[in-house]
């Protein structure tokens, strides 16, 4: 089937573009019917439809995507017809199917991941995804440029999936963990059309749920919407720790994305990974490997034996040494930072392993979630003489930082959950960390933290004001042998339309790494 001269009338995408929303294919979608229509229609021989509908970069964002849906039931020559709004849709790639079964409903979910290669830098594509008697569900994506040219990134963490007041969908019998900004942040993000979208980490909650395959069916339906337009990147968080489901509880995470290969063990794949999109190095660390915290529905703390820190040293003296790359963006759940009072606070297993790391090889930007607000720290780089391994700050001005100095982390965790945490800040910036566990404590089933109150020199914002919001980074690669810069925005979220408000700006800037002298 061929689709020619940006032509895709496809059921269901005039609605989507009538309420606002799938920005990035509004520009493919035209009223010109002089060549064949890809049109939907009823499923046939009662085939399950294609569901959640979701992209990620491969390691080179340039030339890899991955098109992903999954299905309860088995199908048949699951597939991606992909081409050029120009040409149209003209080859057809093969999908690789992933099956797990849930352990706690015993459901069995199969993933479809069609790895499309070879494709050109900085370009447009339109794609149909499908297996036998299904109808195809379309989309688009931009590939990366490759080497230095501008480029915008979004990032939040801990969204959850769209739901009713708490006590108002408990009466209709659900435990989803969800609000209403859940849905009001995915429409948010497609507003300002990054390129890319990292989730840091606490994707939908699932392992708090009666019914985790609903959940994370939920969540997909909720973000395809953008996220079938534009990769979605995650890192694994505490919540996508699933009792029973795979080796350390990651089962489910690792069969929905397909995401660049590590080298690890097939038991880690997916957890931690890298690729590079324009002068950006994208790092995705899991942080329940070195973090003292019990958060998942399982302790798993050193469930790598130390692969992940021995893989995260080579990754970033590789980058640090690649003169095409000025950029090092990691992208975490849990946070070695937090002014945040009755909430998960910092934990000193982040500062012991990740930043020494973030220090020697200089990382520009970390992003987290788990903390669920929004804060920044100035630029940080080595730490005070303290227990607690203080960070310490190196770059006094608030709103232009030189990342070669120091690393500036964000805490982004206002992403749609259903507890936000603004409202529990400390008055003046202070700081709870978590130094070690104890034994189990009967009324929760986690081991007990042990915390241990600091100063925060290193805090210079903190947005006490709104629940939910998101940062867009926007890249300027700057001129040969200069300063290249990174503007960042910090918008709260507001409504269902997605309605935006910028609350906190800075830059970032650093010498481009062709710099000489």
């Amino acid at each position: 089937m061929d689709v020619s001269r940006r032509t895709l009338i496809v059921g269901g995408t005039s609605a989507i573009l009538g309420a606002g929303v799938g920005a990035g294919i509004t520009g493919l979608v035209t009223a010109d019917r002089t060549g064949p229509t890809l049109w939907q229609r009823a499923d046939r021989s009662g085939a399950p439809p294609v569901n959640g509908l979701h992209l990620q970069y491969g390691a080179d964002a340039a030339a890899e995507v991955v098109v992903s849906w999954h299905t309860a039931a088995a199908v048949n020559n699951p597939r991606v017809m992909v081409g050029t709004p120009d040409d149209g849709v003209g080859r057809t790639v093969a999908a690789e199917t992933v099956t797990y079964r849930d352990a706690a409903s015993q459901t069995e979910i199969r993933v479809h991941h069609t790895k499309l290669t070879g494709l050109a830098p900085d370009s447009d594509y339109v794609y149909a995804a499908v297996h036998d008697g299904a109808s195809p569900e379309v989309g688009t994506v931009r590939t990366a440029p490759r080497g230095r040219a501008p480029l915008r990134f979004t990032s939040f963490g801990d969204q959850s999936t769209p739901a009713l007041d708490a006590m108002v969908a408990s009466a209709f019998g659900s435990d989803n963990r969800g609000s209403p900004s859940a849905g009001d942040i995915t429409t948010a993000v497609e507003r300002v059309s990054p390129l890319f979208n990292l989730v840091n980490g606490d994707l939908c909650y699932a392992n708090l749920s009666h019914d985790r395959i609903r959940t994370w069916s939920d969540w997909f339906e909720n973000n395809s919407r953008s996220a079938r337009y534009r990769p979605w990147m995650p890192a694994a968080g505490n919540h996508e720790n699933e009792l029973g489901n795979g080796p350390i509880g990651y089962g489910a995470y690792q069969a929905y994305f397909a995401l660049p290969d590590s080298g690890s063990d097939s038991e880690l794949r997916g957890l931690w990974y890298a690729f590079t999109a324009g002068s950006v190095r994208v790092i995705s660390l899991a942080n329940d490997d070195v973090c003292y915290q019990d958060g998942g529905n399982s302790y798993v703390r050193g469930y790598s034996g130390g692969a992940q820190k021995r893989w995260l040293e080579q990754e970033l003296e590789r980058t640090r040494n690649d003169n095409a790359i000025d950029w090092i963006v990691v992208c975490m759940h849990q946070t070695a930072v937090s002014t945040g009072e009755r909430t998960n606070g910092a934990d000193l297993g982040i500062r012991e392993n990740w930043l020494p790391l973030f220090d020697r090889f200089g990382v520009d930007l970390v992003v987290c979630g788990h903390e669920h607000h929004y804060e920044r720290t100035h630029g940080i780089r080595g730490t005070l003489p303290t227990d607690t391994l203080t960070p310490n700050p190196v770059d006094a001005q608030p709103d232009h930082i030189d990342t070669s100095k120091g690393t500036v982390h964000l805490v982004i965790g206002g992403g749609g959950t259903s507890i936000p945490s603004n409202k529990m800040l400390f008055p003046e910036p202070r700081c709870e960390v978590l130094m070690s566990v104890g034994d189990v404590n009967p009324k929760t089933g986690q081991k007990t933290p042990r915390y241990v109150q600091e100063a925060a020199p290193w805090s210079v914002f903190r947005d006490r004001d709104n629940p939910c919001g998101f940062v867009a980074f926007d890249v300027d690669p700057g001129q040969p042998g200069g300063d290249t810069s990174m503007a960042a925005t910090y918008f709260a979220v507001n409504g269902p339309l997605g309605e935006v408000t910028p609350v906190d700006k800075f830059t970032m800037t650093r010498p481009r790494r062709d710099k000489r002298g």
